[in-house]
């Protein structure tokens, strides 16, 4: 049994940790769940809600990213192919395969800056910033086959005038390509790595903010604070991971007082949630005349997810917030495709985060890599910190393998690499087993509605029935709150997922925010001021 890492006491070590991971993002969670798999003592302090910042504000896809390929990012696609299958069969219950419709545009047209805009140029100078359909067909010929797939469907063409797909499409579009890839609730991707951590020793900490560290007597003195209580804590480490996003380089100036190795920018990615738009289950990837592209998904049951747009910031301090002019893109690209297009009064949701891309110099923000570097300090042979500088969702895992690769010195007996085949919490059943946990779960518990029924299987797999054990009638699960949310699903979220607040609770555990009237969230409110303090 790992003793308690934390002495708050005083500064003496009495209990010297392997790992100390600054940020609870994916990448953070990520680490710290591979590192105590493989027998490291850790510690992951995060100074909001795990999960609060970037890494619950994607377009929630595991994708490999069809259009890097035009800026010739082919190593950075196909690590991310060969991953989405392997994410998806770990994690079934909170990824879904989904396919995607690309409608060929009389318009298409990408950035004239891109290495394949450029070189198209040098042959075929009048398709300069154009995406001509072959040119689309074959990039998804190469998508289909890079990442070595072998659950997901291939690419086809669609005949628009036909297929269903084309109702919600202007009559100009009559052509698509249909292609796979797949959708995840990325909170809930966070907090299940931070919950497997937890059970495999890892020590959890939200609303915990490292106020210092330095090097001390060959460790890492890392000072603490509970951003709640103000109570401050001392941890030591051999080794420190800075895996804060957009705010590595400044945890690196103002935390470390070093200098950074690297840089990055930083980039607001902004999302609208709308109802319904239609009534099939795929989505869209649309091209608009400035390059840029646009993804349409169902999302939650009763609900369309349209984003993402590409600003730049310069405050990873300054709370993201989408603008009237990123909501004017979004409807505007999105009207010139949907025969019915959609208007600001439809707009029930909308949600931004800061993406912190690896700088390379590049002229734009949709050039700029979705690779990330990891950067080694080693502080003259004494307590090394590794750097996280950008990444993608769908490439966390092998970017936590890696950042263990890069420890491997330091920690010559821990363990070997392990995440490839392990299923996160409630992920041990079949990629094609949703309806059959569906069913099972009804079975055990008749009283629950087929709707909550499906929701409890998206978001706790094979734990909706723990969650549920021993319920046979609604009273068994105590209040409900509203939209299905019970008061043993909130204790669960307490007491298993680090669930603190409201928000915690109704927009990253669940989006039941979505369907909650205000007087419903006010009674949660309530009842978790109440009994939970």
């Amino acid at each position: 049994m790992k003793e308690n890492p934390m002495n708050a006491q005083n500064d003496q070590p009495e209990t010297v940790l392997d790992l100390f991971v600054i940020g609870g993002g994916v990448n953070g969670c990520g680490i710290a769940r591979d590192a105590a798999g493989r027998g490291l003592s850790v510690a992951l302090a995060e100074m909001g809600d795990l999960g609060g910042a970037t890494s619950s504000a994607s377009t929630k896809l595991f994708h490999g990213g069809l259009r890097y390929l035009e800026y010739f990012e082919v190593g950075l696609v196909r690590k991310a192919l060969i991953e989405r299958e392997v994410l998806l069969a770990n994690m079934p219950h909170i990824a879904r395969p989904m396919r995607f419709v690309f409608p060929l545009s009389p318009d298409m047209r990408f950035d004239a800056t891109t290495p394949a805009s450029r070189l198209l140029g040098l042959f075929m100078p009048w398709l300069r910033g154009r995406r001509p359909a072959w040119m689309i067909r074959a990039g998804l010929f190469l998508y289909d086959r890079l990442g070595g797939r072998k659950v997901l469907p291939g690419t086809r063409r669609l005949d628009l005038i036909r297929d269903p797909a084309g109702r919600v499409l202007k009559d100009s579009y009559h052509t698509a390509y249909e292609y796979s890839d797949c959708t995840v609730d990325d909170a809930r991707l966070v907090v299940l790595n931070a919950v497997d951590a937890a059970r495999r020793g890892a020590r959890i900490m939200v609303r915990t903010k490292v106020i210092h560290a330095a090097r001390e007597n060959g460790l890492w003195r890392i000072e603490t604070r509970d951003v709640v209580t103000g109570e401050t804590r001392v941890a030591h480490a051999r080794t420190l991971v800075n895996a804060t996003g957009p705010w590595v380089e400044k945890v690196i100036h103002d935390t470390l007082a070093a200098d950074t190795p690297a840089e990055i920018r930083l980039v607001q990615g902004s999302h609208i949630v709308v109802p319904k738009l239609y009534g099939h289950g795929r989505a869209y990837y649309l091209q608009g005349p400035d390059g840029r592209l646009v993804f349409v998904i169902p999302f939650h049951r009763h609900f369309t997810l349209i984003g993402t747009t590409e600003t730049p910031v310069d405050d990873p301090d300054r709370p993201p917030r989408i603008t009237d002019a990123e909501i004017d893109y979004l409807l505007a690209f999105t009207g010139r495709y949907l025969r019915q297009p959609i208007n600001r009064d439809q707009i029930v949701w909308t949600f931004s985060g800061v993406r912190p891309l690896f700088d390379e110099g590049s002229g734009s923000a949709t050039s700029a890599t979705r690779d990330y570097r990891l950067i080694l300090s080693e502080g003259d042979g004494a307590a090394p910190v590794l750097h996280v500088f950008g990444g993608k969702i769908t490439t966390y895992r092998v970017l936590a393998e890696q950042a263990l690769a890069r420890l491997a010195g330091v920690f010559p007996a821990m363990g070997p690499g392990w995440t490839h085949d392990a299923p996160l919490p409630g992920g041990d059943f079949a990629v094609d087993g949703v309806e059959a946990l569906e069913a099972e779960l009804r079975g055990l518990h008749p009283f629950l509605a087929r709707r909550d029924v499906q929701r409890l299987v998206a978001a706790y797999g094979t734990d909706a029935a723990r969650l549920l054990k021993g319920a046979t009638s609604p009273e068994d699960l105590g209040q409900n709150f509203g939209a299905g949310l019970t008061e043993r699903e909130v204790r669960w979220m307490i007491e298993r997922e680090f669930a603190r607040d409201v928000d915690d609770i109704i927009w990253r555990r669940s989006k039941l925010g979505l369907e909650m009237s205000p007087g419903q969230v006010e009674r949660l409110r309530s009842w978790l001021a109440r009994n939970i303090g």
